[in-house]
């Protein structure tokens, strides 16, 4: 049972097309729900693939292009028409907090919910959430205008206990948890049995890293390095790679670039223009540049990190 996954919930460029719908994605990590950019109608999106609004406890908005956060008004309404309860976050620049915090105040003055804005620094890598197991952290993309993507990694894996060595060296039950944190054991005559006999290594942490709108910019590598899983637009293919500077976009060809320089597991792309017909070209075309997993993101894949 994946306790880490994403969900794509839209993946066009600038407008809602007949094939997809704007910027949105479901991160989920054990009790978080988190939303990557809310585009315009995700909120129909999360019923169509049953995924519940009353866990949604952070919003991370990437920038302040319509296509990335229209969707944020309505869906913080609905929060409050089905009386959903407890915390949720929205992380966006100060310039996004005082254009929008008037709107949803405006279209949702009485809400069940206690709404916080929590304000994003688009210049250097910061870190936006840290719950002591996930850290969500922003770094700069290279856009039109500010624009950060944000990293999910998980910290601190403890070690997994071995069961037939404690038992050998008889580990009180109350001593358990300190062990998986990496604690030697000191035994009653004041000998010291160090952990790595007592327990084996932690399952390796997994990452994820969604890059939205952004040029292909070799810093944004050093970003993402070594994630399992890389999100990077590729609003054109190479037919239309002379589109894609001047507007501060991608090529699917330019994403891979950056997937292979980081080292990346698996590359996703999305935010397709309306002029992609076929998103099985760009997956092509990446793939001649890089050589781990390639995929045109659609929506209501998943993909399980852990």
């Amino acid at each position: 049972m994946s306790y880490f996954n994403v969900t794509i919930l839209g993946c066009s460029s600038a407008a809602p097309t007949t094939r997809h719908n704007p910027s949105a994605q479901l991160v989920a990590y054990r009790r978080h729900n988190m939303l990557v950019d809310c585009g315009e109608g995700t909120q129909l999106q999360l019923r169509r693939y049953g995924i519940s609004f009353a866990r949604i406890d952070h919003i991370f908005i990437s920038h302040l292009h319509g296509d990335h956060f229209l969707g944020l008004p309505g869906l913080l309404s609905t929060l409050s028409l089905h009386n959903v309860e407890g915390d949720v976050t929205v992380h966006t620049f100060a310039e996004g907090v005082a254009m929008l915090r008037p709107l949803i105040d405006a279209v949702c003055r009485e809400r069940s919910y206690k709404l916080h804005w929590d304000v994003v620094d688009p210049h250097g890598t910061n870190v936006v959430m840290d719950d002591g197991a996930l850290r969500v952290s922003s770094f700069p993309l290279y856009h039109r205008v500010p624009c950060v993507g944000y990293r999910f990694e998980e910290v601190n894996k403890r070690r997994h206990i071995d069961r037939e060595s404690c038992d050998f060296y008889n580990v009180p039950h109350y001593l358990m948890n300190d062990i998986k944190d990496g604690a030697d054991l000191v035994l009653p005559d004041g000998r010291i049995v160090p952990n790595e006999r007592l327990t084996t290594a932690p399952t390796p942490a997994a990452s994820y890293a969604y890059c939205s709108d952004t040029v292909k910019d070799m810093r944004v590598a050093e970003c993402v390095k070594g994630v399992d899983i890389l999100y990077h637009e590729a609003t054109y293919g190479d037919e239309g790679a002379h589109k894609a500077g001047p507007r501060g976009h991608s090529t699917a060809r330019e994403a891979a670039e950056i997937a292979r320089a980081a080292g990346a597991g698996t590359l996703v792309l999305g935010h397709y223009s309306q002029s992609v017909l076929d998103e099985s070209v760009l997956v092509r075309e990446a793939s001649e540049v890089f050589d781990g997993n390639v995929v045109a993101a659609n929506e209501g894949m998943k993909f399980d990190l852990a």
